[in-house]
């Protein structure tokens, strides 16, 4: 059985204002920003017991090239992705969507 990928409207706004901050700075990064989150996104969708726990039934991946976290929990039946935020953010924030 295949788990269903599922983004949380409040990461898919994380990753906007990300992308918009690459952007700005330099025309093509919040590109390459976005191929890199999906990345991860593909990685967890197929192996999400790979990536540690830390919180409960929360799981952390990194981003390779940029300074994110992609949180997110799983069931028999779905991940689902809560954050995309800055490492250097307050983890409370996505502490709140649990």
């Amino acid at each position: 059985m295949s788990r269903r990928l599922i983004v949380r409207p409040e990461a898919e706004a994380e990753m906007t204002e990300a992308y918009d901050w690459y952007e700005d700075r330099v025309p093509g990064l919040g590109s390459e920003f976005l191929l890199c989150v999906d990345a991860v996104f593909s990685a967890i969708h197929r192996e999400p017991q790979l990536y540690p726990r830390v919180h409960k039934t929360a799981r952390r991946a990194l981003l390779r090239r940029f300074p994110y976290e992609i949180i997110f929990v799983e069931d028999d039946e779905r991940v689902v992705v809560l954050s995309v935020f800055h490492a250097k953010r307050n983890p409370k924030r996505w502490l709140e969507r649990m």
